[in-house]
């Protein structure tokens, strides 16, 4: 089954947290080299703002090797290492200097299932998977080497499958792992499917 691709359009929306509730039941794919499509429904995300927000990378107007990414224009892949290890994505939003990012936390496997698999080296499906950012982006064979792709090409982009959930299905939380943020911290930018099994286990 396919959808249409998010055009630039969707990505430069200025309501980051908004956007970022939006991605919800939208559809990450991946291809990269000559490997299948591997692909699954977004379950869980968590928004990021630049200007005004302590739990950003980009706080302050904090410009680094690492953050010039998240400057660009939307409809960008924003990809850092997390303690050296775990290859987290996102999706860079608003317009050129803005520095908003929605980080992609969980998805629900669909294509490629059995690539996604051996990624993980994993022998079954279940949500230790693709149930957490570290793990989807190995699934989906995203790493540090695409920081900056451009979301609309045929590497990674996002599609609109007409799958959508209503504000009861819906839970909007505090994010995870941003406790130097202070009071952003308890700021509800993270949003998740109720009841979900595929959503992260914090």
């Amino acid at each position: 089954m396919s959808g249409h691709k998010l055009p630039l359009s969707f990505y430069r929306q200025p309501d980051v947290v908004r956007l970022s509730r939006q991605l919800v039941g939208k559809v990450l794919c991946t291809q990269t080299g000559d490997t299948p499509v591997t692909s699954g429904i977004i379950t869980e995300t968590e928004a990021y703002s630049g200007r005004n927000d302590k739990a950003s990378h980009a706080h302050g107007g904090r410009r680094t090797q690492r953050t010039e990414t998240m400057y660009r224009a939307g409809g960008i892949g924003y990809v850092y290492l997390c303690y050296g290890i775990h290859h987290l994505f996102n999706v860079v939003t608003n317009t050129e200097n803005e520095a908003d990012a929605v980080l992609i936390r969980a998805i629900e496997p669909l294509e490629g299932r059995e690539m996604m698999m051996q990624r993980r080296g994993a022998d079954r499906i279940s949500p230790s998977l693709t149930a957490g950012p570290g793990r989807l982006s190995q699934a989906l064979n995203i790493t540090t080497a695409l920081d900056g792709i451009d979301l609309t090409g045929n590497t990674i982009w996002i599609e609109d499958r007409d799958r959508s959930f209503a504000d009861h299905e819906m839970v909007a939380a505090p994010r995870v792992g941003v406790d130097y943020a202070g009071e952003d911290a308890r700021l509800p930018r993270r949003f998740y499917v109720r009841g979900n099994r595929w959503v992260s286990a914090k």
